[in-house]
C-alpha cells in the first residue's frame, strides 16, 4: 500500500471495498445497453420497420444522437467526436475515484449505473454514427401533445444512478460524533 493511501487510513483512490460491486453493476449495465441496441438493429430490424408503437404512450424508433444529452451540441466531424469521448473518459475516471471511496452500497450501485451507461453510450460513438436512442415517450390528447426526447437503456441507467445519488445524499445519516 502506498504511503499516501496509508496516510488516508488505508483508502485507495483506485479500489475500495465496494469497487467490485460497482464494477459489476457497470459491466452488466453496459452489456444490457449494447445487447438491447444490437438486438433492436439486427434481430428486430427496427431501422427498417420504422416507428413501432408499444403502448399508446411508448414507441420504439431509431435515432442517431450525435450530440450530448437531449440532443444538445450535435457534433460534426472527428474533432468534436474525440472531444466528447475525452470528456466521457475524464468523467468516468472521476466517477471511478468516487466509487473507490464509496461507503454505501446505494452509492456504489448508483455510480456503477452511471459509469456503465456512460461507457455504453461511448461505445456507440466509436462504431456507429452516434448514440443509438430508441425509446420515445409521448402523451397525446385531442388538444395537446407532449413528446419527450428519445433515449436508451444507458440513459435510463444514468438517470437512475443520479436519482440514487441524490436520494443517498438526502437520506438521514446518524449524528456525527465529536472527536
Amino acid at each position: 500500500m502506498t504511503e499516501v493511501a496509508q496516510a488516508k487510513g488505508g483508502r485507495s483512490n483506485t479500489w475500495g471495498p465496494l469497487s467490485a460491486f460497482g464494477l459489476t453493476i457497470a459491466i452488466v449495465t453496459g452489456i444490457l445497453d449494447q445487447a438491447s441496441k444490437l438486438w433492436l438493429l439486427d434481430g428486430f430490424d427496427l431501422a427498417e420497420r420504422g416507428r413501432v408503437a408499444l403502448t399508446p404512450f411508448l414507441d420504439l424508433v431509431v435515432i442517431w444522437n450525435t450530440g450530448i444529452s437531449y440532443g444538445l451540441f450535435q457534433q460534426q466531424g472527428l474533432s468534436t467526436l474525440w472531444a466528447l469521448l475525452a470528456f466521457k473518459v475524464a468523467a468516468v475516471v472521476l466517477l471511478w475515484i468516487w466509487l473507490a471511496r464509496a461507503s454505501s452500497r446505494l452509492t456504489a450501485l448508483a455510480l456503477g449505473l452511471i459509469i456503465g451507461g456512460a461507457i455504453g453510450n461511448a461505445i456507440d460513438r466509436l462504431h456507429w454514427p452516434g448514440v443509438m436512442d430508441f425509446v420515445l415517450f409521448h402523451v397525446e390528447t385531442a388538444s395537446w401533445r407532449f413528446t419527450w426526447y428519445v433515449f436508451n437503456l444507458a440513459d435510463i441507467a444514468i438517470v437512475a444512478g443520479v436519482i440514487g445519488l441524490l436520494y443517498d445524499s438526502l437520506r438521514a445519516r446518524g449524528a456525527v460524533k465529536a472527536p
